[in-house]
């Protein structure tokens, strides 16, 4: 049974609205009852009171929470919608009050009558209940709608069903879904403009019709103290299941995520499909890019990016779109898609304020990838560096530079014997990149024990960089140029904090050649980069970073200060001596990085940073 963070099986849903009201001085419970109203019901008198409900599920995450960028609140949604079923959708503006049932069950009968004779006793206009298409849900609500109208209130009903997956017609209908919201939003809105109920229930039963949802998702959910309710393999994937945990109407390999959404797409458009929406060039939709509990942000934005250019070349203008978790099905890692197909009125009432707190507060705009991009500044003309020591003659001196920054020709004296500076200089890059390249999937298990693993993936990146900056122009063999044009290439293409480490080194190093690159000016400029990376790095040798192999090689090129030093020794011994550094972080307790986080005792391997540098300098002398 997969592991939850609840109290109590039993309470989880009772816990997540108190906990969700507790927090937000806008919202208050009925008593007695899982019925979260505004705290502001005089307000409603002589307007249309919009109440909503179904199942709990996945409650306390967001919902009451003020929602991020990409709002992550939940809606109600009988069953796993954030802030149990719709309670992030309370507010001036959109729903009046919602009704909650347990964990994928319907509130009962005698909730949503209370509910509605709350609302009716604060001097509501009319009551419009608004229902996803679920048995349970539309038994409850309308039993209770009947029982409420022979006490004298006008209710009336609008049953929402979105759900684009079903081919064929079935008799149960399209289940609602994640389109819920939208009509939420419209019914909302027009309640508060002071539209009368009969308006209200005639606008929102035609914008029912003109939109569609379809769900994807890469894993199942489960109820707290169950098992998951279905079971996908490592390389499937679902399409068009619901918001309770049940399977889908196809069982698909992994694709990529531009592929899922043309996928998804196709599918709700489909005029072969008994549930599509129908939708041509030119029209003008709201989308929905639901997460359905479990997608990471990241991944989010990838769905969401897709799904605007994928319109775009259809034709489609997307009027408005919504990111975030809408509707949700627990910690299903999945995500919908939601198109209501608009008019200049239902985009006006889209826009239209409200103090409901999932609602994300967005700048009114149209989505599109064709947004004109602001120009990136001009860098100004850089200060002329020192020429000297390049060519032939420099060969001679940079082959200790290369050895010390990334590079590997030093290897048998053959960076010794005559030739172009610029093909030298391209060898030994080459040579580093090579063995970059190679290290990846070991520097990415490296850095397993410490955090993300993607050390490997951070210096590959690197190594690709410099490959193409190298078929984009000569490098040049003026040490200062090099080691500058480098750190630019690295601080702009590498990432990371290792991006930015191995910049500050090579700009400091570059600097501190500049005028002169003899061999004691190579070992000056190894210290100055070392300096420049604990001055904004923080760490220092024997803190289990990278530091630790950069600055054991520099102690042993400090030799090269000494007249008549052996260069092949000198570069020997630094190579060594990164090596054995590196070995030695596997016992060295971190102090600083992200691993200085991690209990010692899961840092059974070497540091991946340490050992990067370590291979660079060894390719250099093979």
């Amino acid at each position: 049974v997969p592991k939850k963070l609840v109290t109590t099986v039993s309470g989880c849903a009772d816990d997540a609205l108190t906990g969700l009201v507790a927090c937000n001085p806008g919202l208050r419970l009925l008593q007695g009852h899982r019925v979260v109203l505004r705290n502001d019901l005089a307000a409603i008198r002589g307007r249309v009171a919009v109440l909503s409900g179904g199942g709990s599920g996945h409650e306390p995450a967001h919902a009451g929470e003020t929602p991020p960028v990409p709002p992550v609140p939940p809606t109600h949604g009988h069953g796993a919608e954030p802030c149990s079923l719709s309670t992030g959708y309370v507010g001036k503006g959109m729903l009046t009050g919602v009704v909650a049932g347990a964990v994928f069950a319907s509130p009962s009968v005698g909730s949503v009558l209370t509910a509605i004779r709350a609302v009716t006793q604060a001097g509501a206009a009319g009551v419009l209940l608004i229902v996803k298409n679920y048995t349970g849900d539309r038994l409850n609500f309308g039993m209770a709608l009947e029982r409420a109208r022979a006490e004298g209130t006008d209710v009336r009903m609008v049953v929402v069903g979105d759900d684009c997956a079903f081919t064929k017609p079935g008799k149960a209908g399209r289940r609602g879904i994640c389109g819920t919201v939208l009509i939420h939003k419209v019914a909302g809105a027009l309640a508060e403009a002071g539209a009368s109920l009969d308006e209200i229930e005639k606008k929102v039963t035609a914008a029912t019709k003109v939109m569609g949802t379809l769900g994807l998702s890469l894993s199942p959910c489960s109820i707290p103290g169950s098992k998951p309710s279905f079971q996908l393999a490592a390389d499937e994937m679902e399409l068009g299941l619901g918001i309770h945990g049940e399977a889908g109407v196809r069982r698909m390999k992994m694709l990529p995520a531009d592929k899922a959404v043309e996928t998804m797409l196709k599918h709700m458009t489909d005029p072969s499909n008994a549930s599509h929406l129908s939708l041509t060039p030119g029209s003008s939709v709201v989308l929905v890019v639901n997460n359905l509990g479990g997608l990471s942000c990241l991944e989010l934005g990838i769905v969401a990016g897709a799904a605007v250019r994928c319109l775009e070349n259809r034709g489609i203008c997307i009027a408005r779109a919504l990111v975030g978790s809408f509707m949700t099905a627990l910690e299903m890692a999945g995500v919908s898609l939601t198109l209501m197909l608009v008019d200049e009125e239902l985009v006006r009432l889209i826009d239209a304020k409200t103090t409901a707190m999932a609602w994300p507060n967005l700048l009114a705009g149209p989505a599109t990838t064709r947004r004109e991009e602001i120009p990136a500044p001009v860098e100004g003309p850089k200060k002329p560096q020192d020429e000297a020591g390049t060519g032939t003659e420099f060969l001679s001196l940079v082959t200790p530079s290369l050895c010390l920054t990334f590079p590997r020709e030093c290897a048998g004296m053959h960076l010794l014997s005559t030739g172009p500076g610029t093909v030298r200089v391209q060898r030994v890059l080459e040579r580093v990149c090579s063995t970059l390249l190679d290290m990846q999937d070991r520097l990415n298990e490296l850095d397993r024990g410490a955090g993300d693993g993607d050390c490997g993936h951070t210096h590959a990146r690197a190594a690709q960089a410099i490959r193409e900056w190298m078929r984009a122009r000569p490098p040049p063999a003026a040490p200062a140029q090099l080691l500058s044009a480098l750190a630019d290439v690295v601080l702009e293409q590498m990432g990371g904090s290792s991006g930015v480490l191995y910049g500050l080194f090579l700009t400091a190093a570059a600097r501190s050649l500049r005028g002169s690159s003899d061999f004691p000016a190579w070992a000056d400029a190894m210290d100055a980069g070392i300096e420049a990376m604990q001055r904004y790095g923080g760490a220092a040798p024997g803190d289990r970073t990278m530091l630790d192999s950069l600055f054991a090689a520099a102690q042993a090129l400090h030799s090269l200060r000494s007249p008549g030093a052996n260069l092949l020794q000198v570069l020997a011994a630094a190579v060594q001596s990164a090596e054995a550094a590196a070995e030695a972080t596997r016992h060295m307790e971190a102090a600083a990085g992200r691993a200085s986080y991690v209990r010692s005792s899961r840092l059974e391997q070497p540091d991946p940073g340490a050992v990067a540098v370590a291979a660079v300098l060894r390719a250099v002398l093979e």
